[in-house]
């Protein structure tokens, strides 16, 4: 088992996602609101550090959306191709990334 996290900066691509993990059987995901350093920064008043900053990185949103997923390893590359197919493809600049990490236990979710 795996727990896939998706930190998604393209967030006009996620009911097609969530729909998609879920027509595929892929159900249980979490969604939690989050925001960048850059987004904070930009929203802060420390002018200096994001007047550096400002040039290397011009996000067009304020936030993004944080998906949590409990997968079986072979689940993987399914939720991989469609995260890529709903953005237009994670190696696009300011689009999110996908990340497992293993799960040593797990309680209160049938396997």
């Amino acid at each position: 088992m795996k727990l896939v996290t998706i930190i998604l900066n393209k967030t006009e691509c996620l009911d097609e996602l969530l729909e998609t993990f879920r027509d595929n059987n892929l159900p249980g995901a979490t969604i939690i609101d989050s925001k960048g350093m850059i987004q904070e920064l930009n929203d802060s008043n420390d002018v200096r550090i994001v007047g550096s900053l400002r040039g290397l990185f011009t996000p067009e949103h304020n936030e993004n959306k944080t998906i949590l997923m409990v997968a079986r390893d072979e689940d993987i590359k399914v939720i991989s191709r469609i995260l890529n197919e709903a953005t237009g493809g994670l190696s696009k600049p300011d689009t999110g990334i996908m990340f497992t990490l293993p799960i040593d236990y797990l309680e209160g979710m049938a396997h």
